[in-house]
């Protein structure tokens, strides 16, 4: 008899520690439908408006900003070509902009 008494009590505990998982799981379950929601709502309100006016004030700036070349200004500490680079006329750097990265003589197109 005392054998049944301790059955009936470990499958009623077993059956409410379940219960309280399933609880806790929904409980959860609810918390994170609205913490969805409100990135969600927080997403459109705010980070997107905010990217937006970012663009904006770029592009307002870009605008502004002049596109002249800078003065050549033929600095021995800078441009030092102590060997030939492995690609190309070996004298431009890889990422060589011709409006804006000059060339130990000057930049490229001005004979001045």
């Amino acid at each position: 008899m005392a054998a049944l008494g301790r059955f009936s009590q470990m499958l009623l505990r077993s059956s409410l520690t379940q219960t309280r998982r399933q609880l806790s799981a929904a409980a959860a379950g609810a918390h994170g439908e609205q913490s969805g929601r409100t990135w969600k709502i927080l997403t459109f309100v705010v980070a997107l408006p905010g990217v937006a006016v970012c663009m904006l004030n770029m592009y307002l700036k870009e605008q502004q900003h002049s596109h002249e070349q800078p003065e050549f200004v033929p600095y021995s500490h800078l441009r030092i070509r102590s060997k030939r680079f492995p690609w190309g006329d070996g004298n431009k750097s890889l990422f060589h902009n011709p409006h804006l990265n000059a060339l130990p003589d000057g930049y490229e197109g001005h004979d001045e």
